[in-house]
Parts: structure tokens; C-alpha cells; sequence
């Protein structure tokens, strides 16, 4: 209704301004190929209004006819256009659905009808490699390297073919030029942090770490650790050889991670190699008061050399009460009981922790009190016994590995910072030892095999 009544409305306007112009007073004169026209001044301005109209629609059929071709030439691509992309979302939508043979003859239609677009040539090569073309694929990769546009793309496509080729060298190549190329590539960042981690290139590594950006407080946390591991892995293999740089590389891990225990295990043994026991001693303190670690206890007692079992047993009660409140803080102090034959000591640390408490470490400890206390083999084989069906103690472990001394690299992975300080899980310790054929039953193992001490040292040798 409100659009009929603005159509009449502007009907009477346009009419009116008609009427108004037609009857304009006055009159124009036109010599015209010898001929004159007086027409009113109305009339001739409704004449001129209406020769323009004549002429434009003229020039419109004109340009309409001249512009056929070049119009029938547009629709005609816009309609390759259309078939174009309509063939790349079939590619897209087959290589997602795992059918790479369609995938890539969609991919070839679409690059006939969309010669210059890149996004075809990379189906075309990702359904050659999903297909294992891989000559093809490589080749497709190659021509696209040259296109600024489409090089990282094309060098990821190439980085995930020799991965699948199992050829780790030309993975890494491929990585280090999408870096050169894209330096916040995430991928390429990864693969060659990852080779420095594998090949120990340690100071590399830490600098590419050093490099990152972290905005959120769990990247910032995640960062430092990530330094404070490879720091250690620097203190480790410096341990030995450069005992100084070693020191500075554990202390940098510590200040990163305050409670880092293999950080901290490295340091305190090169202050004892240094003769600086009360360092030594004092690190050791700081991080037996934050984590409890066991090794943190044992290096402790054994912080002075050439100190007897008598001595050591002694240096740890002044880390460890009586009783001891934790099972670990009680395993390390029965431990140095046994060693120094104080057997009554070694019983009051365990009783507390020989019924639901009970696993592997303290049933075995319970077997050598029995055997070196009262020579009672039957119960010494009973404790043995409880020992093997016992739950494990917790153990440096990763990727089902566990080891006896902290690794900075997963030795199945080559994962960082994959060893942690847990219980193995039965499940795995099981299977790995079937695996072997290391699985024995009891009556098997003779007494010195079921005893699991915790550690020994060079003086108890």
C-alpha cells in the first residue's frame, strides 16, 4: 500500500513538472538546414528531453551489439569459473573422504579450468602422495617451490613425503627451508627443534627455545621448563669433562625450576667431586624439603666421601625423622640402617608402611633385614616373595622404559622431558617382560635376584 501510494505520488510530481515545463512562456528559434522552427520554450525543452532519450537508447543497442563478443567471452568464464571451483571442492571433499583416485582427477579438472590458481596443483600433489605416487607427488612439489606463493606449502608437502619415505635427512632439509622461508611455521620450528634434541645439539636447541614467544602464563611455564631440561641435558654431558661449565649449566637449570631434582643431583655431585660438601649438602637440603626424592636422600648421606655406613646413617637423620612420615623418606632411611647393621632402626622405619603401603622396595628391604638380622631364610623367602607381587616403586619411566637414572630423551620417542618420576604401571612392566622372556616365578629366583636395595655405594663395596 505505502509503495502504490509513493508510485501515484511521484506519477503527479514527474506530470506536473511536465505541464509546468510545456507551459513555459516564451518561444526559441531553430535554422536548420535551411529550415526555421519557433517552438515554444516548453515544447522545445520536452523535444530536446526526448531526442536525448532517443539518443541514449540508441547508443545502448549500439554498444550492445559491439559488446557481444567480449560479454559471451565473460560469461563463458565465469561459467569455467564456477566449474572450476565446483571441481576443487569435489577434490577436497574426496581427498578428506579418503578416495585420493577422485581427489586427483578433480584436481587436473580444476587445473584445466583454473590454469592459474595454486590451491589445484596442491590437491593434484597431496592425492599423488596419498595415492604413494611419489615420483608425481614430487615433481608437482618441486614446480611449486619456485611460487613464493605456494612454496611453504609445497615444502610441507615434501617434508610429510619423506617422513612417510622414512628418509629423516631430507625431512630435516625440507623443514630448515620452510623455516629459512616462514620462521613462525610451527611444524618447521618443531622438526628441527626435534633434530637438535636427537643429535644432543644442545645449545641450538636452547636457543631456538630462548626465541620463543609465550604470552600466557602456561606457555611461560612450559618455556622455562623446556630450558631448565635442556640446561640439565647440558650439565649432564659436561659433568664429567667441564665440571665448571656442567655446574653453571644445573645451577641455570635451578634457577629456571628451583625443585628440577636431576638439576639439582648433577650440581650437588660436581660441589663433591670439587670438595665442597657443604654446598653440595646445602643444595641437596633445598631440594629434599620441596620434593622428597629418594636419589635427593641417598646422594645426601653419601655427600662426604670415604664417610663409613655409620657416618652416612647418621647424615641422613638429619634430613629424615624417626619415624619417617613417607614411604620414600623410610626406604632411604632403612637402607642406610641395613648398611650399617642396625637392624632394630631398619624395622622401625618400614613397620609403618608393610600392610596396603606395602610394594616391591620395602618388601625387599624386609627380606634383608630378615636374612642379615636373625639369618631366617623362610621368612627372608616370604618377604621375597610378597616382594614380587608387590606394587612397584615409583621410577624414572618413559614410554613404558624405566630407567635408573634420569634421561633427558625418550630413548623410544626421542620425545624431551619424557622421563618422569612415577609408579611403572603394571600392564606395561608385564608385557615388556614377556616380551624378554624374562618372566620367572618364584621358586626361580634365588634369594640375592628378589632383593631390590635401593642403592649402593662405592664404601659398601
Amino acid at each position: 500500500m505505502i509503495r502504490l501510494a509513493s508510485w501515484i505520488i511521484g506519477s503527479l510530481v514527474v506530470a506536473g513538472i511536465v505541464a509546468w515545463v510545456i507551459a513555459l512562456p516564451g518561444t526559441i528559434s531553430l535554422d536548420i538546414a535551411g529550415y526555421r522552427m519557433q517552438p515554444r520554450l516548453g515544447t522545445a525543452v520536452a523535444l530536446l528531453v526526448l531526442a536525448t532519450i532517443i539518443i541514449i537508447a540508441i547508443w545502448a543497442v549500439v554498444r550492445r551489439v559491439i559488446g557481444a563478443p567480449k560479454a559471451l567471452n565473460r560469461r563463458r568464464n565465469r561459467k569455467r569459473r564456477e566449474q572450476g571451483v565446483e571441481a576443487l571442492s569435489q577434490a577436497v571433499i574426496a581427498l578428506q573422504s579418503g578416495d585420493p583416485a577422485r581427489a586427483r582427477v578433480m584436481a587436473r579438472e580444476a587445473q584445466a579450468r583454473l590454469p592459474e590458481n595454486s590451491a589445484a596443483k596442491l590437491l593434484e600433489a597431496r592425492a599423488d602422495l596419498a595415492m604413494g605416487d611419489m615420483s608425481a607427488a614430487r615433481e608437482h612439489y618441486r614446480a611449486l617451490i619456485a611460487n613464493e606463493s605456494t612454496a611453504v606449502a609445497a615444502l610441507t608437502g615434501l617434508y610429510d613425503q619423506a617422513q612417510a619415505q622414512s628418509r629423516p635427512e631430507a625431512a630435516l632439509v625440507f623443514a630448515q627451508k620452510t623455516l629459512a622461508l616462514a620462521p613462525h611455521s610451527a611444524w618447521a620450528n618443531q622438526a628441527v627443534f626435534d633434530n637438535f634434541v636427537a643429535t644432543r645439539q644442545w645449545a641450538e636447541a636452547v636457543a631456538m627455545v630462548n626465541v620463543e614467544v609465550a604470552g600466557s602464563r602456561e606457555e611461560k611455564a612450559r618455556k622455562r621448563r623446556r630450558q631448565a631440561v635442556i640446561e640439565t641435558a647440558r650439565a649432564r654431558e659436561m659433568e664429567v669433562s667441564e665440571p665448571n661449565s656442567g655446574l653453571d649449566h644445573a645451577l641455570t637449570a635451578l634457577k629456571l625450576l628451583p625443585d628440577f631434582v636431576p638439576a639439582a643431583l648433577i650440581g650437588a655431585r660436581i660441589y663433591i667431586n670439587r670438595g665442597e660438601s657443604r654446598k653440595a649438602q646445602s643444595l641437596l637440603r633445598r631440594t629434599w624439603r620441596a620434593t622428597g626424592h629418594p636419589d635427593v636422600a641417598m646422594l645426601y648421606a653419601n655427600s662426604q666421601p670415604g664417610a663409613s655406613a655409620l657416618d652416612r646413617l647418621k647424615r641422613i637423620g638429619e634430613l629424615i625423622e624417626i619415624p619417617p612420615t613417607n614411604r620414600a623418606a623410610a626406604m632411604v632411611m632403612a637402607r642406610s640402617a641395613i648398611d650399617a647393621y642396625d637392624w632394630p632402626l631398619a624395622r622401625k622405619c618400614l613397620e609403618n608402611f608393610l600392610d596396603d603401603d606395602l610394594t616391591q622396595g620395602v618388601a625387599s628391604l624386609m627380606g634383608e633385614i630378615e636374612e642379615g638380622q636373625s639369618g631366617d631364610q623362610g621368612k627372608a623367602r616370604e618377604w621375597f616373595a610378597r616382594a614380587v607381587r608387590a606394587p612397584r616403586d615409583p621410577a624414572w619411566t618413559a614410554d613404558g622404559i624405566i630407567s635408573d637414572e634420569w634421561e633427558p630423551v625418550s630413548p623410544v620417542t626421542g620425545r624431551l622431558d619424557a622421563f618422569e618420576w612415577k609408579v611403572p604401571t603394571t600392564q606395561t612392566a608385564r608385557s615388556t617382560a614377556i616380551e624378554k622372556g624374562t618372566v620367572q616365578t618364584m621358586s626361580e629366583l634365588p634369594p640375592p635376584e628378589r632383593a631390590l636395595p635401593l642403592a649402593t655405594t662405592e664404601n659398601d663395596q
